[in-house]
């Protein structure tokens, strides 16, 4: 299960990495590669900010419930 979830996970995340707005296209399409270099950089810089907030949310999430659980087993 762990496997199966963690293949579609790192699927998804692939298919978000090739991804650009129409602006960023636009941008991508007529500018130097130096300046298309650095706009794909700048993207993926800011797209590990939310998964980062969400996996720490998600951790201290599980970190409560484990901590419950063992405290209503005694």
């Amino acid at each position: 299960m762990k496997k199966a979830l963690f293949t579609i996970l790192f699927l998804f995340l692939i298919q978000m990495t090739n991804a650009q707005c129409a602006m960023c296209r636009a941008v991508a399409e007529s500018g130097s590669p130096s300046e298309v270099e650095g706009l794909n950089s700048g993207i993926l810089y800011l797209m590990i900010f939310p998964y980062l907030l969400i996996g720490t949310l998600f951790f201290f999430i599980i970190k409560y419930r484990i901590t419950k659980k063992k405290n209503e087993e005694v």
